[in-house]
């Protein structure tokens, strides 16, 4: 299928004119079943014109959350704002919210124009005015010329596009995705990840993801709340959460990482300390908080700052390691290094780099600098 780019330039004749998303606030959220708190003192502003990931594994809870938005489930506790009107307690449907599903819910015996069409029929809009909010919504999504297809007969990305057509068309000011792109095959959901962020900054909606997958969080999202049985384990831009992760549970949920466990040895100048590992292993660390000497930790690294071979060389922590296994990721390597019984770094070594590629049992001098180690209370 060829896919159509959105473009940033203006909105031109027949293209959907711009809109401006409103705030979301979610305030002391909770939803039980039977006794177990599926989402549970759940708070989080969103600006208006927003783009953000609710991120987490199954069952921490972000489905719930936007369900709860939506106004989809029931006996919820706690209280739901778009802008300064509260919507917690309104059915679905005046709660003025697009909302796009995984499985899409297209209906198979409507044409693509009907499908798009019917939210405002709902509404009672004229049907001239239908025909007119049609087309440019179908302009915006590139599925001009399918009006009169039915949903079998498109692909999954063009039935993706109806999807988002639709969701739009009435112009909401707060637009929830509920893992839509997830059935799609990895190139072309790259490709709709793209086209996202386009219609994202062309109608300045308020867009709220529901995600399992880090990278598509990572590439559309302005900020990221990552979930965790229930609650918000931490909220922050891409950049915040990869690089400074508050905790042990964030740090090994989003991206690749080395987490090493130890003891935190006393604190000298410029908070520089010892980790030692149970099997009596140490390296050098530095704190940006408060002291945590004597206090178990978690030392988390990433593997783009763990370098190899000369590169090694410097004031900060050097060990000679083997390589106990090895991934090819085209344009790099991932490769496990022993340094301990107990410690196993990641590294990524570029292809063209000459220490790569090397064989499993090779031995091999990694390092890193003190600030690149991120110290994590356990």
């Amino acid at each position: 299928m060829a896919v159509a780019a959105l473009t940033d330039t203006p909105a031109t004749a027949g293209a959907p004119r711009a809109s401006h998303g409103a705030s979301v606030s979610i305030r002391n959220l909770t939803k039980l079943y039977g006794g177990v708190a599926a989402a549970r003192d759940v708070s989080l502003e969103i600006g208006p014109g927003e783009f953000i990931s609710i991120l987490g594994p199954s069952g921490s809870g972000k489905t719930t959350t936007m369900m709860a938005i939506a106004g989809f489930i029931e006996d919820i506790e706690g209280q739901i704002f778009v802008g300064d009107r509260r919507i917690d307690g309104l059915p679905p449907h005046r709660r003025e919210i697009g909302v796009v599903f995984q499985h899409l819910a297209l209906f198979p015996h409507m044409t693509v124009a009907e499908n798009v069409a019917y939210p405002l029929r709902l509404r009672g809009v004229p049907r001239a005015e239908i025909s007119r909010r049609v087309e440019r919504s179908l302009s915006l999504v590139g599925m001009q010329g399918f009006e009169a297809r039915l949903p079998a007969q498109l692909s999954g990305g063009q039935q993706q596009r109806v999807a988002f057509a639709r969701a739009v068309i009435f112009d909401p000011k707060v637009l929830l995705l509920d893992e839509p792109l997830a059935a799609l095959d990895k190139k072309l959901r790259e490709s709709l990840q793209r086209e996202l962020r386009r219609m994202h900054r062309q109608l300045g909606i308020t867009i709220i993801l529901i995600t399992h997958d880090q990278a598509e969080a990572l590439a559309v999202s302005d900020r990221i709340a990552i979930m965790r049985d229930g609650e918000i384990a931490q909220v922050g831009t891409p950049a915040e959460l990869y690089h400074a992760p508050r905790n042990k549970f964030v740090a090994d949920f989003l991206g690749e990482s080395t987490l090493i466990d130890g003891v935190l040895g006393p604190v000298g100048a410029e908070g520089e300390a010892v980790l030692r590992t149970q099997s009596g292993w140490s390296c050098r660390v530095r704190l940006s908080s408060e002291s945590l000497e004597g206090a178990p930790i978690c030392l988390m690294l990433r593997p783009s700052h763990v370098l190899a071979g000369k590169a090694a060389s410097g004031d900060g922590n050097r060990f000679q390691g083997t390589i106990v296994g090895t991934t090819f990721r085209g344009d790099h390597r991932l490769y496990e290094v022993a340094v301990a019984e107990d410690v196993i770094l990641l590294v990524t070594i570029a292809e063209t780099d000459r220490d790569c590629p090397l064989e499993t049992g090779a031995r091999l001098e990694i390092g890193w600098q003190l600030d690149d180690g991120i110290v994590l209370a356990r």
